[in-house]
């Protein structure tokens, strides 16, 4: 077990209400505001007395289980009114999201929201959603992706505030432009770099306009709190010290109070909540491995001659922390309500490993682990990405399927868009995923592995892998999963995420490879608000075992591990993995970027990159980001895929700038090198 990190085990219904609007009368009773603090937990008590400017009677549906101060039931989100007070866990909050609160499907079948309510709060890349009909977003000045650093000027828009420490942050706002026509589009807030784990987060809207030109005014809720009108609603006055709150903090950072059209705030989910389940799967599995290898096999031995290397497949053993047999649709086996899952028996899981020619006992290769791209399988191993690293630089490298999103858990995917109730076995199973690339790490690192396995030496007995050194190369999802493995490693330190990014609720609308799924989606959840709140849902479990969650720890390392470095290597106009994501990757991870990163003409940010310090000077130590450029087209701003020209996807594995630069990175004290002559990294297509 992890000392110190704990879940809540019980999960909460939200309760239920009358479906009648409750009328409301005014009442005398006085109003009462709370002073911020730096503790992401509940509200203080009231500190000071304000006198109700006058009174308001109010309509609002299930107060109790719905965010009543915008439009929708769950929007705003995330919001801390869809959490409890609960002393037990990290953030002295507790998800309670209601089943009949959440979109159901067109088969009126409602959420199973337990997994979410043992959460301590949100995700660390939590888009801000709400709706706001009518809204003019050019009229409202609303920041868009290209120009990150105007969310931060004194009269913009949109304020957020990480009120635990009382910084502005950074972010974009966007309208969905997947919104049907004729229908109400959900407003985003989106990060340009995650919060931190278990901190409070404040939104305020202000001085929006509608396509008419006209203000936008408040909802009558929320004119109650701004300005200070008494309802006779016991839950909108139960609400009002928190909601005082939000609002000083807003004029704390210099917003106005009769401005605001709509302000929030909610809870991230704190660092031991979040990666509590993986690390106790870690910590237990390694335990018992001690100072030994896990039980292997190796079925094929295949030489070919044509390409100067041999590939070997087999099956390891790994110590199983899901119900049944571990395929797919199953969930973490937590037993009587346990805080973190039980060992279930042991896991089988296959590997691929190639060795080149160019690895001999005189120069024996350092061991990769590869992360195959989305919903792939081992077969990837021996691709071109990783064969061209391997040949060129003589590395020996291994991968297995990355279980919950590999060719096997289609099905389950699909079953997950039809019905978000079976999302959480998903994402389970992708835990014990990572915990098996954990462990084919240990058999590539330990001298009684692969290397002692003749399959591994060379004819004459020579030893063929470097067991002195271990790292990490993923592409596309091995990209965006690669910072869990990675993050939580005892063996690795390094690693390289090719295309990626992080954030699967931010990256599936701009994805090329979202569409065949889309067509699940769509029939299931046909409200786009309601897809956006699932997605945003999902997050919070996805969280657990997708980068998103774990970025923000290469820089602030987990127990038991060291600091992580990591290079990003993005295709410019991606069709598939969003460079705005890729953004956001590179923020929350500290990482630098090669500079010049774009040639003249071929961004359509304000300032480009903004936020990542520019390497000024090589060879560079440290995490990096560097973007390469094969002449795709420049990817839209708004949130949809690409659909122009040719997609750069593989262009950048193949090209000769990239892998000599992760050879150069993947060493014991590899450094970040300049492929690109000084300049932008221009790159042929494929």
């Amino acid at each position: 077990m992890i000392a110190g990190f704990s879940l809540v085990a019980a999960a909460c219904s939200g309760g239920g209400s009358s479906d009648a609007e409750v009328a409301v009368t005014s009442t005398t009773s006085p109003s009462t505001t709370v002073a911020t603090t730096a503790a992401p937990t509940t509200a203080p008590p009231p500190t000071t007395t304000a006198e109700f400017e006058g009174t308001i009677e109010l309509a609002v549906e299930h107060p109790d289980r719905c965010e009543f101060v915008g439009q929708g039931c769950m929007l705003p989100f995330p919001s801390d009114h869809f959490t409890v007070s609960d002393a037990s866990t990290f953030t002295g909050r507790r998800v309670d999201i209601a089943p009949e609160s959440m979109p159901t499907n067109s088969g009126g079948v409602l959420v199973e929201t337990s997994r979410l309510n043992l959460n301590d709060g949100f995700s660390p890349g939590s888009a801000g959603l709400v709706l706001i009909p009518g809204i003019d977003p050019v009229g409202s000045n609303l920041t868009p992706v290209t120009d990150i650093g105007a969310s931060l000027s004194p009269d913009s828009p949109t304020v957020v505030i990480d009120a635990t420490t009382g910084e502005l942050w950074p972010h974009w706002a966007e309208i969905d432009s997947n919104a049907l026509p004729e229908t109400d589009a959900g407003l985003f807030i989106r990060p340009a770099r995650n919060y931190p784990d278990g901190h409070r987060i404040v939104i305020g809207l202000r001085n929006l306009v509608g396509d008419d030109g006209a203000a936008i005014e408040p909802t009558d809720a929320f004119r109650a709190y701004r300005d200070r009108l008494e309802s006779s609603v016991t839950e909108v006055e139960a609400r009002r010290p928190a909601m005082n709150r939000i609002i000083e903090d807003l004029e704390a950072a210099g917003v106005v109070r009769d401005e605001l059209v709509i302000a929030w705030d909610f809870t991230v989910i704190s660092t031991e909540n979040l990666t509590g389940p993986l690390l106790s799967m870690r910590d237990d599995a390694f335990d018992q491995l001690g100072d030994d290898v896990p039980n292997f096999t190796i079925d094929t031995v295949t030489r070919e001659d044509d390409r100067n290397r041999t590939w070997m497949e087999g099956t390891y053993e790994v110590p199983l922390y899901l119900t049944g047999d571990g395929s797919p649709g199953q969930g973490l086996n937590l037993v009587d309500g346990a805080e973190f899952p039980s060992q279930n028996g042991f896991y089988t899981a296959h590997y691929r490993c190639q060795v080149t020619d160019t690895t001999t006992p005189a120069s024996p290769g350092a061991g990769v682990l590869y992360g195959h791209g989305l919903l792939g399988e081992i077969g990837q191993v021996t691709s071109a990405g990783p064969s061209l690293l391997a040949e060129n630089h003589g590395f020996v490298i291994c991968g297995t399927e990355l279980i919950g999103m590999s060719d096997p858990d289609v099905g389950n995917a699909i079953a997950a868009l039809s019905d978000f109730s079976n999302f959480p076995t998903l994402a389970d199973r992708l835990l014990q995923g990572h915990l098996n690339t954990l462990f084919l790490g240990r058999l590539l690192k330990h001298p009684s592995g692969f290397a002692a396995d003749p399959a591994f030496r060379s004819a004459d007995d020579g030893q063929l892998i470097n067991t002195d050194e271990l790292y990490y190369y993923g592409i596309s999802q091995g990209g965006i999963m690669g910072p869990v493995t990675t993050a939580v490693a005892f063996d690795w330190d390094r690693g390289v995420f090719g295309v990626p990014g992080v954030n699967y609720s931010t990256l599936l609308n701009r994805s090329v490879d979202f569409a065949t799924f889309q067509l699940i989606l769509d029939p299931a959840y046909p409200d786009k608000l309601d897809q956006a709140i699932v997605l945003l849902a999902a997050q919070m479990l996805w969280d657990r075992g997708e980068g998103n969650g774990y970025v923000n720890h290469f820089t602030d390392p987990l127990p038991g591990v060291n600091e992580k470095v990591g290079l990003l290597q993005l295709a410019l106009g991606d069709h598939q993995v969003a460079n705005a994501a890729a953004d956001v990757m590179a923020r929350s991870m500290g990482a630098s970027v090669h500079w010049p990163a774009y040639a003249d003409g071929r961004s359509i940010d304000v300032e480009p990159f903004w936020g990542v310090p520019r390497i000024d000077e090589y060879p560079f130590d440290g995490s990096a980001t560097v973007m390469f450029d094969s002449g795709a087209a420049i990817p839209p701003a708004a949130n949809i895929a690409p659909a122009d020209g040719e997609d750069p996807h593989e262009d950048v594995r193949r090209a000769a700038a990239a892998y000599d630069q992760v050879a150069a990175f993947l060493q014991p004290d590899g450094m970040v090198i300049d492929t690109c002559s000084g300049g932008p990294c221009i790159i042929a297509p494929r």
